[in-house]
């Protein structure tokens, strides 16, 4: 028997961040920082939350899978025909936190989706930073 499953895609951005992890996860998990760097929502880090983000271009359907604190958080993240997962993984390092994020579940018929989220986790990422460096 052969598997008919599809191969699926990840997006996977790393980044060393020098602020230890307690600060990181306020960031990746409290709505009114999410909604600075990331887009509007109503996340709670509950497992089996569900919660929507919304931006100018549309909304996102996500339940909380997995929410180990300052260690790893992973959620479902589903709009129009996009079901794919976000995995964060917090890991202390010397100087700060080794930040890992990973966008899996696109098919390769969904390269659009993939693309999107290539050039927009950097961006995201990017913002996350601005936002752990105004905050106490």
């Amino acid at each position: 028997m052969t598997n008919t499953e599809p191969e699926t895609l990840s997006v996977v951005v790393e980044r060393e961040i020098p602020h230890p992890p307690e600060k990181i996860w306020r960031a990746l998990t409290q709505p009114h920082l999410i909604e600075e760097w990331l887009m509007k929502n109503d996340f709670k880090p509950v497992v089996g939350d569900r919660f929507n983000l919304s931006a100018d271009w549309g909304t996102v359907d996500g339940k909380v899978q997995t929410a180990e604190p300052h260690k790893t958080l992973s959620y479902t993240w589903d709009t129009k025909d996009l079901r794919s997962v976000v995995t964060w993984t917090l890991t202390t390092t010397s100087t700060g936190t080794l930040l890992r994020m990973e966008q899996s579940g696109f098919r390769p018929d969904q390269q659009p989706y993939y693309r999107g989220a290539k050039a927009g986790w950097p961006r995201f990422f990017a913002a996350l930073e601005e936002v752990l460096a105004r905050m106490d």
